[in-house]
Parts: structure tokens; sequence; C-alpha cells
């Protein structure tokens, strides 16, 4: 037997009916190995930086079932993503098929860069051994981003609040949100004037026409006396055209995408976000359709060229196909891989209308990256008022598409066509209609996740792979805000970021972290050793993190305004953070505590209801240990979200009772009997990600599931079934099942 290992079971399916049964083939189900949660057994520094990794929770199963088949097999092969993560994989998978020493086949490494017959049947005749300076970098990269990451987060949580979190990637992303915010804040609006005409020709045809001066580098008096003067000279003066050009402009195509152009250009057109994109491109790459989605490269391979060449031809015709080649900007791309295409050139859907809108993007790119340039005529009409030349003309600009070229593909990358009115210079034209408008010039625009993502890789910060989990984890930690497409940071980011930029601010540079990026690479060419290049960061990095554990708690957002003062002693506030958000706080805290909310009213610290907690307050009993008897008091709080409040033990963490509002609680409940404890209710609850349905008896029991239960019991595991979506009416709660989540994204077929 032959044994061939993956990571996705999709893609096992799709690999092993073009092998027909020539290999047994197997899926790992991404890592089976990772570092544990705790960070000091996770990495011994003293070592030399070694990790300790484990059996992933839940994979045990798997690697055992991997172990049993390697030892069966004559030939073992590993064909894990074609990527440094991959090759990782692949090492950890190596590793744990020969720790007890049972397997005597030789165990190689494969990459599939298409998941076509054709492609891995080539692949499958060049094995080769896992490539250790490339494991190494995925090593570093993971190693590097674990010491950072838990030695900041661990002093923001002490600094700023428990829960958050920073990183080597995500916090400089943050950094670059807060810098544009910034400029926000500081913009000051510049005055100037929007003046139109609107004329008619010779020939009776119609144009508007825009002064092409905006007087907004003048004084405020002297640019509203200019644009009275031009009002009154042209509506009793003549005017004239005085310049018509006209110039055949040529646009070339895009090259074809790479893994940030995709995130890009789907979120702008179709509003996917990065993680959804990354999510779909994976089943289609899995399936056969696409070329390996992780990428940074615009190379395609001659064959896919010739092919695409071809279908020009035999489609468009021969004027509509021109040969190209891309330069790649990234300067360590890896150009043995390949831009992201179509494995199927002549193929134009998928057939699962979830899949099409981005595999259309995919194909329409590639193919138009190899046919011929646009041409358009564009035409700029300029008039002036007749004998005043020293006022500012007006003027209009125009384009005709004359041949489409690649926009016959790429239509979502055609503009309008403008087109303008026939006439000549010295031609008079006639006045229908002169007005002004005032306006005020506008800051820059705040980031969406497609901007932020083509600003971090010009920035050379992150690689392919990191870009959606950056966007996703600034959203999750609750450090931005998306509304439409437009990312906001949130209080909570904004000081997160500024802690940051003070006390850590050559950690989070683009140029530290670009550096760093470049010796990870240097490390995946074998050039630059794992060992010292870990050393030569953590060890200034550590002494960093500890000199910094005596600093204040940094809540502190800086003054209120003058005429906000102490409702309890007069003093003035300043701005602070809480879980709630920002309030004012009296400068004299803690001798005063007096607070405010935003908007004026008198923020009120919790107040005891005169109580004691059920659990943790009441006398001890008879035989019970008074060490269990803390003396926990019911304290009325405010909550998070503003909605009201509610009634807990002051002991909170510790003690997490939380006293039931019985009419309210009878609302929310859902009538479905939990099926750990048997005898609470499936309740709706509020947490920090939105609604969630848990038992009534928490926190004696802890059974919670993300949507409302129908009653019904799933026939494959027997779990709760929840609600769904509009397509799949429910889904079961059991994630490890089949049916959690099969709405989101369908089977498809392979090629």
């Amino acid at each position: 037997m032959k044994l061939l290992i993956v990571e996705s079971p999709s893609k096992a399916k799709t690999i092993e009916k073009y092998l027909e049964g020539e290999f047994t083939v197997r899926a790992s189900v991404g890592h089976i190995r990772d570092l544990p949660k705790s960070n000091k057994k996770a990495i011994d520094i003293e070592a030399g930086f070694v990790p300790h990794y484990e059996i992933s929770k839940g994979k045990e199963k798997i690697v055992h079932e991997l172990q049993g088949l390697a030892e069966k097999a004559s030939e073992i092969l590993l064909a894990t993503d074609p990527d440094r993560e991959g090759e990782a994989i692949a090492w950890h998978i190596e590793t744990l098929l020969n720790q007890d020493k049972k397997v005597k086949a030789p165990i190689e490494r494969v990459a599939f860069y298409e998941i076509t017959k054709e492609a891995v049947g080539e692949a499958l005749k060049y094995p080769r051994k896992i490539d250790t300076a490339l494991r190494k970098a995925q090593e570093a990269r993971r190693v590097l981003d674990r010491l950072v990451g838990y030695d900041l987060s661990g002093l923001i949580w002490k600094k700023v609040r428990y829960g958050l979190s920073a990183g080597r990637v995500q916090s400089p992303a943050l950094r670059i949100i807060m810098e544009r915010e910034r400029e926000i804040r500081a913009f000051v609006p510049e005055k100037f004037w929007k003046i139109l005409g609107l004329f008619e020709t010779e020939k009776g045809a119609k144009i508007t026409l825009e002064c092409s001066e905006e007087p907004r580098d003048l004084p405020a008096q002297a640019g509203e006396k200019l644009v009275e003067k031009i009002l009154t000279e042209g509506k009793k003066g003549t005017w004239l055209v005085k310049d018509v050009k006209e110039s055949e402009q040529k646009r070339s195509p895009r090259a074809p995408f790479t893994t940030s152009t995709l995130q890009q250009t789907a979120s702008s057109r179709l509003g996917y976000s990065p993680s959804r994109t990354m999510q779909i491109a994976q089943k289609l790459y899995e399936a056969g359709h696409i070329t390996y989605m992780r990428t940074d490269s615009t190379n395609l391979s001659s064959v896919a060229q010739g092919q695409i060449l071809s279908f020009v031809n035999k489609e468009y015709g021969k004027e509509y196909a021109q040969a190209r080649i891309y330069k790649t900007k990234s300067k360590n791309a890896q150009e043995a891989h390949e831009a992201i295409r179509p494995t199927h050139i002549d193929k134009l859907h998928t057939g699962y209308d979830d899949y099409d809108r981005l595999y259309r993007l995919i194909w329409e790119r590639a193919i138009s990256s190899q046919m011929a340039d646009a041409k358009l005529l564009k035409t700029k009409i300029t008039a002036i008022i007749e004998k005043h030349e020293d006022l500012p003309s007006f003027g209009a600009n125009g384009s005709r598409l004359l041949f489409p070229g690649w926009l016959t593909v790429d239509t979502g990358a055609r503009g309008e066509d403008i087109e303008l009115p026939q006439c000549k210079e010295g031609e008079k034209l006639k006045l229908l209609g002169l007005s002004s408008e005032e306006k005020f010039t506008e800051p820059p625009g705040r980031y969406s996740e497609a901007g932020l993502i083509k600003e971090l890789e010009s920035r050379d910060i992150g690689r392919p792979s990191t870009y959606a989990s950056i966007m996703k984890t600034l959203e999750e930690r609750e450090y931005v805000r998306k509304e439409g497409k437009t990312l906001f940071p949130t209080d909570v980011g904004e000081v997160v970021s500024d802690f940051l930029e003070k006390h850590f601010a050559n950690y989070i540079s683009d140029t530290f972290t670009a550096e760093m990026e470049d010796e990870l690479d240097e490390i995946s060419r074998g050039e630059r050793e794992y060992e010292k290049t870990l050393k030569d960061f953590y060890i200034p990095f550590s002494k960093d993190v500890k000199a910094k554990e005596k600093l204040e708690k940094a809540t502190n957002l800086g003054e209120a305004p003058d005429n906000i003062k102490c409702p309890k002693c007069g003093s003035k506030m300043i701005i602070k953070l809480s879980r709630g958000g920002k309030f004012y706080s009296c400068s004299k805290y803690p001798d005063c505590d007096g607070a405010l909310m935003l908007d004026g009213t008198e923020l009120k610290g919790p107040e005891e209801t005169g109580e004691m907690c059920p659990l943790c307050g009441l006398p001890a009993q008879a035989g019970e240990k008074k060490k269990n008897v803390y003396g926990g008091k019911l304290i009325v709080r405010a909550r998070r979200d503003g909605s009201g409040t509610f009634i807990s033990c002051s002991r909170y963490p510790k003690c997490k009772f939380i006293k039931k509002d019985e009419a309210e609680e009878a609302k929310k409940r859902t009538g479905v009997i939990c099926p750990l404890c048997k005898k609470g209710d499936i309740t709706e609850r509020r947490g920090r990600f939105g609604i969630f349905y848990s038992c009534s008896n928490y926190p004696n029991c802890k059974f919670a599931i993300k949507a409302k239960p129908t009653g019904n019991v799933c026939k494959l595991c027997g779990s709760l079934m929840m609600e769904g979506t509009k397509t799949i009416p429910e889904r079961c709660s059991n994630k490890a099942c089949k049916m959690h989540n099969p709405h989101k994204i369908p089977k498809i077929e392979t090629q």
C-alpha cells in the first residue's frame, strides 16, 4: 500500500479520485501539533529557543490512524500545502510517524500547486526531502509571534485591561489605522468654491464646464472676491472655446492575482472580507478550479500562458491576444510559484452561485492579463471669457473607447464613456447658467480592509498568509469596528496603540517589522541561523518589557473639556477608559470618586442591595468548612453595552453569581431542556460577541451554543440542532459533526 497525506479532507477525496486506487489518501485536517497554551512549557529559551510541541486537542484519533496506515505502507508521500506552513505541517507529520520507529517506508514530500489530474500525476514523479530551511523559517515565525504576543499581551493586561492582546504584525497594522485617525482629527478644512457653467454650442449641444482653478490658496476674502468677479463677468461676457485637445491613450491590463490583490479586489468589488475570500479560494483550490491561493508571485507558467493566448485567439480574435510577463513587486516573492489563475481556462464558472463571483473574478483577471491594450480617445475642452484672460478658464474632460482590448473580459475595470459634444477652437458658447457652491476640503479617508491590506503590502508588513488573520484579529479584539467597508478604531484600540507607540515604538515600526520579515525570509533560504535570529531579537526585547512593568495604568486618555467639572468636589476631570467605554473621572481620584458619563450624567459606582450573595456570602452551615465562606455581597452593576443594570456578587470574578430577573428570564427561555444537565432551560444570553444561548443553570452548568435551539436532535450525532440560515434551516450544535455549518461553503464537484 502507498500512502499519500494531505491537509484537507476535501482535497484528499479529489486526489484519491484522480489516482484511481494507486494511493490511499488521508488528511491531517490542518495542523496536528502546536505549542501548548502555557508559554513556560512552550519554548525552552535557554536551550536555544527550542519549541516543545504537543498533539493538538482532538487530533489524537487522526494521528493514531495515520501512524497505523504508515506502518503498513511501502511508500509515504506528504502533500501538504506548498508554502512554509505546509512544509512545517509535513515535518510534524513525519516526526510523529517516526517517533516509535515502527514505520519502515521512506517518507518524502511532494507539492501540488494545482489540484488537477495532470498536475498531481506530474508532481508525484518528483518527490523530495522536507525543506529544513523552509520549515525552520515557519518555526521561527511561530516562536517569534508567541514570544512577542505573550510578553506584550501580558503587559497590556496589567497596564490597560485584562483579555487584550498585542502581536508582532497585528500591532503595526493597528498603529497604521491610528496614524490615519490622528491625521483626520488634526485636519483643518479649507474653504473653496466649485463654479459650474452650463453652455450651448453653435450646433445646439449642451455641455457643462467647471472652473479649472479652485481659488482655495487665496485668503478667504480674496477668494470670495474672485468668485464674485467670475460670476459677474461670466454672466455679461462672451464665452469662447480656447482649446480643444484630442489624444489617444492606452490602458494596459493588470497582472494576475496575488493573495493580497485578490483580497483587495474581492473586498472592493464583491464586498467579501479577506477571511471570506480566502475561505472560498481554499475550497476552489481543493476542488481543482484554481491554482494555489497563497502566493505573492505574478508569474504564469509557459503552459498556462499558451492556453490563455489560444483561448483569447479563438474567442475574441488575434488582435486581442498579447503575451505579457509581469514583474513581481515583492522582493521576497517565491518565483517558482504561480499567480492565482483558473486551472481550466475554458471553464467560465463552477456551477455554484457562492463560488462563481470569486471564480469569475480570478478567471477575468488571468485571461485579461494576456490581452492587448485598450485604446481610448481622451478629449479636453477649455473655454474662457473673452477679454478676461486673467480670470480662470473653464474646462471639461471626456473619453471614448476606441478598442476595448482586455476590457472586453475584465468588465469591472471598465470606466464610463463620457462623450463631449464636438466644437472647434474659437467657437462661441451660449451661457445658459452659471453657479457657485461653497465647499470645504475633506480629510483623508479611513482605511477599508482592502486599503489596509494594500498599505501593509506596500510597507512590506506581513505575508500573503497573514493578511486575513490580521483583519480578523483586529475586529475580534474590538480594536476596530467596521461600518460598511470602513474601519474605525475603537477607544480600546486607541489606548492599546498609544501605549505601544509610546513604550515600544521601535518594535512596531515599519522598518523593524519589514526587516524582521526579511530575516525570516533569509532563514527560509538558508542564509540566516534560526537561534541567532531569535536571540538577537528576544534578549533586548524581554529586557524592555521587564523595564516597563513599573509603569502606571494606561487608561488615561487626556484632560476633559474645561467646562466639565467633578460633580462631587468641583475639580478638573480627565477622560478615562473602562470596560464600558470612555467616561470622565475626577483628577483627584482615588481621593475623590466623582465620575460622569460623556453625556454629562453622573456615573455611579456599584451600589449594594443589602443582600448577601447566596453562593459565597451565607454563614457557614453545620459541617461546612469556614474557609469556603467569603462574605460576598450583592451589588448593582451597569451593563457594558449600556442597556441597563444587573445584580451580581461583589467578589466577581472569583464568584460569578448573577441574580436573575425572573420575569425577564422567562421571556428569554426557549423551552428546550439542556442536553447536558437535563434540568435547566436553554436561555438567550448576550455576551462580548453578541447573542448566544446557554443553560439557565449557569454557572453550575456551562452548556452553550451560538444560535437558537430548534428542539430537534441531530440524526448523525444526537446533539442539539440550532437555527441555521435561509438555505439551511437547521445545523448541528456539535462543531465536529458534518451537519455543523454546511450552509457556509457547500461542497462542489471537482474537475
